[in-house]
């Protein structure tokens, strides 16, 4: 089995992955919201998130891992009875993607795995690769043909980011990537070459 990226301290990285045998994960209104209220309870304790986008069966987030000094450990929570004795980043994903599974079997009265494996993370390597994916991640209704532009997709952080409303996303950090929101607003507006971004691309 292929070893996975790991998380390290101070790094950006390309968090995703998809429904078992790309089934749903997603079934009603309710579960998109429970999934970001159990992101914000597990992952946004050690993580910056610059972008997301949920999708029926699968879903994308660019995070920075928090260095071990900004983690304040009174506010992490566990989905197990033990506190454990090392703060590991990856341990908090996977809480999150436990907690929903739960949360989901017992709402659909289903039972068994819900993703694919161990959720899939890519190493930002440069800015450039950083804001190809912000687009990516804003585009990925529009390529899956779910919507005609990314502005009316309810279930990404394009609209947190040009708004002005209270979100978890660091606005500012994006725009500044973008020189301004008109820039990042014009940016998304223009198709870029895939071929660029082909690796970050699930089908």
């Amino acid at each position: 089995m292929e070893a996975k990226t790991p998380l390290l301290h101070g790094h950006y990285y390309h968090i995703y992955n998809r429904g078992n045998n790309s089934s749903p994960i997603f079934f009603e209104t309710e579960n998109y919201y429970h999934f970001l209220k159990l992101y914000a309870k597990y992952v946004e304790p050690i993580a910056d998130t610059y972008a997301w986008c949920l999708l029926k069966n699968h879903f994308h987030f660019l995070v920075r891992i928090k260095e071990k000094t900004e983690i304040i450990e009174s506010q992490l929570t566990y989905n197990t009875t033990n506190k454990p004795k090392v703060i590991e980043p990856y341990r908090q994903f996977s809480h999150l993607f436990n907690a929903y599974t739960q949360a989901v079997n017992k709402r659909h009265h289903r039972t068994g795995s819900l993703f694919e494996g161990k959720f899939e993370r890519k190493l930002v390597t440069s800015e450039r690769y950083f804001q190809q994916l912000i687009y990516y991640i804003h585009n990925n209704p529009v390529h899956h043909g779910l919507v005609k532009q990314m502005s009316l997709y309810a279930w990404s952080s394009y609209e947190s980011i040009i708004s002005e409303k209270p979100t978890m996303i660091k606005r500012a950090r994006v725009l500044e990537l973008f020189c301004d929101k008109e820039n990042l607003i014009h940016y998304h507006s223009i198709e870029h070459n895939s071929n660029e971004i082909i690796d970050f691309i699930i089908e």
